[in-house]
């Protein structure tokens, strides 16, 4: 673990953000579905008493042409300092469009 993550960190809980672009990726790769569910295991060994998993956006495209109820969720979670990590397997998909943020 980094000494970047403080105890204050791990007080606040993380988050683990799910999502897959399309609804045919949600039916047909279910392993990489499975991986990004494990990470709220992988935050909890690491510490974390409390893991909120966002997957409000499964199937949801990055494209900002539909909004992610999801990453509002994670992005309020961030703002207000109630999490303390973002646990996902890419985080280039958190960089994506957003609509209305």
């Amino acid at each position: 673990m980094t000494p970047k993550i403080t105890p204050d960190h791990f007080s606040r809980g993380a988050a683990v953000y799910i999502r897959q672009s399309s609804m045919s990726q949600v039916v047909d790769n279910t392993e990489s579905r499975r991986r990004q569910y494990a990470l709220a295991d992988t935050a909890k060994a690491a510490g974390f008493a409390s893991v909120m998993v966002i997957d409000d956006d499964l199937g949801r495209s990055g494209s900002g042409l539909i909004e992610r109820p999801g990453f509002q969720k994670l992005m309020t979670a961030v703002c207000t300092d109630r999490i303390g990590a973002v646990y996902c397997i890419e985080a280039s998909r958190l960089a994506r469009n957003d609509v209305g943020s």
